[in-house]
């Protein structure tokens, strides 16, 4: 049922999206995800900022996630410089280029030479397949970096909010597919949905 409905909405030009959390990309998704985009499978995605941390971090280093009880005995938790410097970085760019969280992160991967078959930041970037990062402050490893401005992150987040936004507004006859994101996400996609009904979208 839901193949079908996706494979209509594809023929009829309606939107695709896919919303998920951080664990799709933790537990190594993030080359299926790519490869949907690429194939025209998915019109647009959104995550939470573990999402794009994770994705950062799979994209760069080949690796993520880390061993958060001893992280956290011994203060280290989070506190890996190079994850939180170039996050920094991105939501900097996105303030100098009035973009999107999600369209700065793709374009910093990208630069660093990253196989787009692997990040989907870099993969709807390289594309042009929106990508929207939905950060909840204070929840994220880059939170607590002095180099990290959070008017920033959250002028880039509501970015990011406008551009799913007109996504959601044009969602009669589409579909949208949630995974492993419990709360975040669907409390975004409520929000945009009712604020779409409200503007006179169907």
């Amino acid at each position: 049922e839901v193949a079908s409905a996706g494979v209509k909405a594809r023929r009829d030009g309606s939107p695709r999206i896919l919303m998920y959390g951080g664990h799709v990309i933790k537990c190594g998704m993030g080359p299926l995800l790519c490869d949907w985009a690429a194939r025209g499978l998915l019109s647009c995605l959104a995550t939470n900022g573990s999402g794009s941390i994770h994705d950062l971090e799979m994209a760069l280093f080949g690796q993520t996630s880390e061993d958060v009880e001893a992280g956290l005995a011994d203060g280290s938790f989070g506190m890996w410089e190079e994850t939180l410097r170039i996050y920094a970085e991105a939501v900097d760019r996105a303030e100098e280029e009035s973009a999107g969280l999600g369209a700065a992160l793709g374009d910093i991967i990208l630069e660093r030479g990253c196989d787009p078959l692997v990040s989907p930041l870099a993969a709807c970037r390289s594309s042009g397949i929106p990508l929207t990062v939905h950060p909840a402050l204070g929840t994220d490893i880059v939170h607590p970096s002095p180099r990290l401005d959070w008017g920033r992150l959250g002028r880039a987040s509501e970015r990011d909010f406008d551009i799913l936004g007109s996504q959601v507004a044009g969602l009669k006859g589409g579909v949208v597919l949630n995974a492993g994101s419990a709360v975040v996400m669907p409390e975004v996609f409520l929000k945009l949905l009712s604020c779409a009904r409200n503007l006179g979208a169907p």
